[in-house]
């Protein structure tokens, strides 16, 4: 089993008191006290606050270097330059490398003031990037590492942990790095352990989100695998334990227990289902080889980092012949790098109407579909949560998006603009795909408008969502107006565009739906993400009421002449499961919930 289901009990069970106090230096090098505490005790909770701050942290190898060699570990961690080489041309300012004399210099002024009790956590701009194959040796340790002295890695795409704290010999306190040049954001992490020992029982603390709600409240569990079971698991909720924590300002903590089962085996954690940049280009590469007459991809633009903004579109060629008139779904997703689900739905979104499914099939005749699956991927790569490499959160910057700064966001209003320009070309919908780091199912965000039969128009698709998708609920869809929304991708383009064209944003929860009359939380999994998107785009199909299209394609042709050979079922264009008479069929109608059956 990955899982560790007796480690908080084992333990906590340890009492082997420490008998004497012991020194440690703070964070500023100042000598502080501590009282005796318990070796091994588990995660810290409000019980524990009446003991002193953590032990004197872990001795570190020296060796410990980024790839680049650009920056050496320091004593309390280190940080490692992105392994893009693209990366290393634009560095943010946060990433810049000073030299041996200035850090001195810093700890002899930060010496003269012992900070304030209980405020150890220390300022996030000491983390200035990802660990990186970084060893954490007991304290006082001299020997030649061994199995069960951690490695930690988050030098790889989207991976994100910027600091390894061992509080003990089972317990670690993990700092995610923030943003890139954006020290407000730090929720997404994404780490490597290796060089474990079998049976060896573990706690991490996650000890430095920026938010105070979490999902892990409601039993969210971070996510695991490991190279001899690559498949994503969620970790058993009795296992983690989100508290407010008085060792770090009275933030909140996320505790996981853990226990290695495997030596050879290298283990990934992450906040949620990573999907990376080069794993999206792997996608696309794969659709775009499959040479569909209906399928288009183009190079809207390119980022800070020189990375591909795609474009995708997906319709009938007749279509796109010129002067044809064209109704146009535009659907974009990952403007926050971190919502990693978005990308999930959208690939069941994309995956669908490229099928040869029936309702595809008609969804391609009668509309044009443009995707922009990644707006942010620079953030995709660096492993951060909300912002861009330069720290801008894009979905606020809709009104006036820099050509130099937000390349990607400019270039998708620059062609949204065109398109509303074009007399022969109506944009019906636009759809931002996102995750939810609070809420549970999956709902959608819509505009106000002083016109009630504008605003009632708006309610119809999230309606049928609703009944299309067990996990769409529609009274967790609200519609407003907000100030701090006014630059976000529906606030924007719903006032920029007129009375026939519909703004939504679209969120997934992180972590799970609860179906209706049921009280009990389903987790999702990759696969359920990309169902919700197959549901979304079966949606248009009964919004547009093209379900007499559908049925024309799947009625069969009847036989002329009795001695004709029969045939088992007619030559369509879809698959042969979609026929009425084959097993396990359907036919289309608002009340069929999963079209995924018909693949």
């Amino acid at each position: 089993m990955l899982s560790c289901q007796h480690a908080v009990t084992r333990l906590q069970g340890r009492n082997a008191a420490e008998t004497q106090p012991c020194r440690r230096l703070s964070r500023d090098g100042v000598s502080r006290r501590e009282g005796p505490r318990a070796e091994g005790a588990g995660p810290r909770t409000h019980a524990s606050s009446q003991r002193a701050h953590r032990h004197t942290p872990a001795v570190r190898t020296p060796a410990a270097r980024c790839p680049s060699n650009r920056r050496a570990a320091s004593s309390r961690g280190s940080s490692c330059q992105p392994a893009d080489p693209i990366a290393h041309s634009l560095l943010p300012p946060n990433f810049r490398v000073g030299s041996e004399a200035e850090g001195q210099q810093k700890m002899a002024e930060r010496s003269q003031t012992a900070p304030e009790a209980g405020n150890d956590l220390g300022n996030d701009d000491t983390i200035g990037g990802n660990v990186s194959k970084y060893m954490v040796l007991p304290t006082g340790y001299c020997g030649q590492p061994k199995k069960g002295h951690l490695i930690f890695d988050a030098c790889f795409e989207s991976g994100n942990l910027g600091r390894v704290d061992q509080v003990s010999e089972f317990e670690y306190d993990l700092f995610i790095r923030p943003d890139t040049c954006n020290p407000r954001f730090r929720v997404w992490f994404n780490f490597t352990v290796e060089n474990v020992k079998e049976s060896q029982r573990v706690i991490f603390n996650i000890v430095n989100f920026s938010k105070t709600k979490s999902l892990y409240r409601d039993g969210m569990a971070p996510m695991v695998k490991s190279t001899s079971r690559p498949k994503w698991q969620r970790l058993p909720p009795k296992n983690v334990y989100y508290y407010r924590c008085p060792d770090h300002r009275k933030n909140y903590v996320m505790s996981f227990a853990f226990c290695f089962d495997r030596e050879e085996d290298i283990y990934q954690f992450a906040y949620c289902y990573p999907y990376t940049y080069t794993r999206f280009q792997h996608y696309l590469d794969s659709l775009q080889k499959r040479n569909m007459d209906y399928f288009f991809r183009e190079q809207l633009g390119q980022s800070v980092q020189q990375r591909h903004l795609d474009l995708l579109t997906i319709t009938s060629p007749d279509n796109l012949r010129e002067g044809a008139e064209k109704k146009v779904v535009f659907i974009t997703g990952r403007v926050h790098p971190g919502e990693t689900p978005s990308s999930f739905v959208c690939q069941g979104i994309i995956d669908f109407l490229l099928s040869q499914h029936p309702i595809a099939c008609a969804l391609r005749e009668h509309l044009v579909f443009k995707i922009a699956p990644m707006l942010n991927p620079d953030g995709v790569y660096l492993g951060n949560y909300r912002c861009s490499l330069m720290g801008f959160d894009l979905n606020r910057h809709w009104l006036d998006p820099s050509p130099w700064a937000h390349p990607t966001l400019h270039g998708v209003k620059q062609l949204i603009i065109q398109m509303y320009n074009d007399p022969k070309t109506s944009l019906e919908f636009y759809i931002d795909i996102h995750a939810h780091s609070t809420m549970m199912n999956g709902f959608m965000y819509g505009n106000i408008f002083e016109d009630e039969e504008r605003f009632q128009r708006q309610a119809i698709f999230p309606k049928l969502l609703c009944q299309n998708a067990e996990d769409f609920s529609y009274s967790s869809t609200s519609f407003n107006r907000d100030a701090v929304k006014a630059g976000t991708g529906r606030r924007f383009l719903g006032g920029l565009l007129d009375h026939t064209s519909y703004c939504y944003t679209l969120e997934v929860s992180f972590y799970s739906y609860i179906i209706h009359g049921s009280t009990a939380a389903v987790p999702y999994t990759e696969e359920a993400y990309m169902k919700l998107g197959r549901n979304v785009a079966r949606t248009f199909l009964d919004y547009y009421r093209l379900n007499p299209m559908v049925e024309k394609v799947t009625i069969p042709m009847p036989r002329l002449r009795k001695e004709t050979p029969p045939y088992k079922r007619p030559l369509l264009r879809g698959p042969a499961s979609s026929h009425p008479n084959s097993k396990g069929g359907k036919k289309s109608s608002v009340s069929h919930k999963d079209p995924s059956k018909s693949f």
